[in-house]
């Protein structure tokens, strides 16, 4: 059962790491195209979503009588789920940031803006929001490799 557990903590890590990467890079290259955009966030959400299963998949262990000998590893195998949730705030909060910043105050005021500024305004908004996301996959693959490391006895 633990080499199971342990296999299912190195895939959370795995696919959130992928959603690192790429965020990283398109972060770092700073270039805001549909297609390599849109797949940055289906990875991420598949790596959200591998933190979430094995998070149930720990859950229904625990259920069924089996437990880790080491108890900080229910710890890091439910913590991704916490930072999954302070990324998105911290994502949502990325378009207040970046129109403060302008003195704008809202999407009405980014409207009557030239075609150009409006396109610059949402290029920063989701590279702002791309790093805070990449950002939340580094800390997953973290507490994943942790939970590979402290899953004993199952």
């Amino acid at each position: 059962m633990t080499e199971a557990v342990v296999a299912g903590a190195i895939a959370v890590a795995a696919l959130n790491a992928a959603a690192c990467l790429a965020g990283g890079w398109l972060w770092y290259r700073g270039e805001m195209r549909e297609r390599p955009v849109r797949a940055f966030w289906l990875l991420l959400r598949v790596g959200q979503g591998s933190a979430l299963a094995f998070a149930l998949l720990v859950g229904a262990l625990a259920l069924a009588g089996h437990y880790s000998s080491d108890r900080l590893f229910y710890l890091y195998a439910l913590l991704p789920l916490a930072v999954a949730f302070v990324g998105e705030q911290l994502r949502v909060a990325a378009a207040a940031t970046v129109l403060s910043q302008r003195g704008l105050s809202g999407a009405a005021a980014v409207g009557r803006l030239p075609e150009e500024e409006q396109r610059r305004i949402v290029v920063e908004i989701v590279r702002r929001e791309i790093g805070v996301m990449a950002l939340s996959a580094v800390v997953v693959v973290f507490l994943a490799l942790r939970a590979a490391g402290t899953a004993h006895g199952f």
